[in-house]
Parts: C-alpha cells; structure tokens; sequence
C-alpha cells in the first residue's frame, strides 16, 4: 500500500517577513541561514556584519568566504528586483571591494537578471554576481521552510577551463603545468561526483583549499611531485591559532582520531599556523595514478569536512588556559 503524499504549498514571502530591514535582513544573518544560502552558490559563508556603511548608504549583509577571505556582499530584497537596489549593490561593490555580489529577491526581472550575466562575462574572473530567488513552501500544517533558486551565477567551468588554458601559455615550469592540471580535473571530478566539498579554484601551486565554516580554519590539500606523495591537513591560522589547536588537541584528539585514525598532529609553535595532517605515497606526477588519487582526496576530503566542521565551529579561545601561565591563590 502506497504512502499517502501531501502537496507543496507556496507561501507570500510577506507573510513570513513583514519587513526587509526589520526582519528578513536580520533571519537571513543568522548563521543557519546565511549558511544555507552559501549551499545554493557552492560558497562558506559567515557573517561579518549587518548595515554596513558605504558611504551615504548602508549595505544589507556582509560576509567572508571562509575558503579566502574575500568579502561577500548580500544585498536583499522583499519585492521584485528593480533599478534602484541594483545601481546601490552596485555602489556597494565598488566601495567595499567585494569579490562576490549576491542579490536576493522573491523575483528577478528578465532585465535584471540580463543584467547580471553581462556582468559575470565583462567584468574580471575574480569578480563574481550572483542573484537568487527566495521562496517559501509549506505541506499542510508543516512548519514553513525557505527556498534559494539561482537564477544568474558565474559559468565557473567555463572560468575554469579559461584559466587553465591562459596559464597554459604562460611560461608554466612542468611541475607548475602538473599541478594546475591536477587540480582542474579534481575540481570536474568533484563536480561530477556531486559533492558537497567544494575546492578553490585551479592553480599553479602543490595545494589547494577547503572552507570548515569558520575564519581561521580550511582544509588544505596538496600533492609533491618530487617527493612522490600527497597529503590533506586541518589548517589553524589566525591570533587564536594555538590555543585552538590545544583545545582540538586535549579535548577532541581521541574523538577525531576514533573516526579517522591515527593523524600527525603539529604545532608548529615557531609558526603562526598549526596543522593536523595525514600524508600518503603517490605518484602525483604520473596522469595515470590521477584517478585512484581523486578518489583519496574526494573521500578524505569529505570525510575530514563532516567530522572537523561542527568541533572547530564551537571551539572557544576564551576557555584554553596555558598550563605554563601561574596560578593566583586566593589570599
């Protein structure tokens, strides 16, 4: 006997947020929704802050993407799009110098959304507009559940296979050649497979980046192909670096490692960053081995992300304390 099915039901965007700056402005900031409309345009986002001042105006969101730093700038709407949000996302780009403009709206124009593919093929490859609908959906009495569409977005293949080709006649070393065409396979690889791992994009250099969800935390992937190996590992940066690393070190070592085994874990205490890592042997510099070598990387890769993501999300600097620093004894 078949399972009895309910029906979709699409709800008024009003009735969920009256307001823009009031109230869908501030839901769109929390984290678990800022992070949901990251998912729909393969970016880790996390906010910076709310009513940013650009000069006379104030912008909507501003975010980082987790992978690089750059900023991410989120303008909204609760009607459909129009001139006037467009020339102020704009306005905003230009004075924040954000590398990736989104513009979310219940509705885009054909005019507007026009308007953002021109810009993602006439501006530079480091400049990236995305628009995205927003909508509501219901079954029944079921809770209301909220919904990003992309509607005009990067060609990041295209991008890809651009770069590869520009860097192709720039005077690469062969190491240089290997690598970025490494990563621009892995980087199809990945998409083919549907994962939910996202890689930066291709490039001349032995490593590549993964976003945990934090500022200060990213996966790091990378092959030698002198000394014949590969390796993924967590990368801890930033002022609070070590203290994070102890806490993943004393608190969460042998939980992580029940999962994925015997890791090197590395201060580094002479160097800004600290590392958890895992190397292999490989053969990186041979395109034959690249097939069993991507499914290492893919399957690390993920593995890695699903567990690290949601401990170094909650990890508190504020609660390490130095065994080396004295202890004050009440009078």
């Amino acid at each position: 006997m078949s399972q009895p099915l309910g029906r979709l039901e699409r709800v008024d965007v009003r009735k969920v947020w009256q307001g823009e700056a009031s109230d869908f402005t501030p839901w769109l900031a929390q984290a678990e929704n800022i992070t949901l409309l990251g998912e729909a345009i393969a970016l880790d986002l996390e906010v910076e802050t709310q009513e940013k001042s650009v000069g006379p105006f104030r912008a909507d969101i501003l975010c980082k993407d987790t992978t690089n730093g750059h900023y991410v700038l989120v303008e909204n709407q609760l009607e459909r799009t129009d001139h006037i949000h467009l020339g102020q996302l704009l306005t905003y780009a230009a004075g924040l110098e954000a590398v990736t403009v989104v513009w979310v709206a219940p509705r885009f124009t054909d005019e507007h959304r026009a308007a953002l593919d021109w810009l993602n093929q006439k501006t530079t490859e480091d400049l990236n507009f995305f628009g995205l609908e927003i909508e509501v959906w219901r079954i029944g009495d079921s809770p209301m559940a909220p919904k990003f569409n992309v509607v005009s977005q990067p060609n990041n293949f295209v991008d890809t296979v651009r770069q590869a080709a520009a860097a192709a006649s720039g005077g690469l070393t062969a190491f240089q050649q290997l690598h970025l065409d490494y990563w621009t396979q892995l980087r199809v690889f990945m998409d083919e497979r549907k994962s939910l791992v996202r890689i930066g994009k291709p490039s001349k250099e032995h490593w590549t980046t993964v976003a945990l969800g934090r500022t200060g935390f990213a996966l790091t992937a990378g092959n030698s192909m002198r000394d014949n190996q590969s390796w993924i590992y967590v990368s801890l940066t930033g002022a609070d670096a070590k203290k994070h690393y102890h806490l993943l070190y004393n608190g969460h070592r042998e939980a992580i490692e029940a999962k994925l085994g015997a890791l090197e874990w590395r201060e580094l205490p002479n160097n800004k960053e600290s590392q958890i890592r895992v190397v292999r042997p490989s053969e990186p510099s041979k395109a034959e081995t690249w097939g069993e070598l991507n499914q290492w990387m893919a399957d690390t890769l993920e593995t890695w992300t699903k567990v690290f993501r949601p401990i170094v999300r909650q990890l508190n600097a504020s609660e390490y304390v130095d065994p080396d620093s004295p202890v004050e004894l009440p009078e």
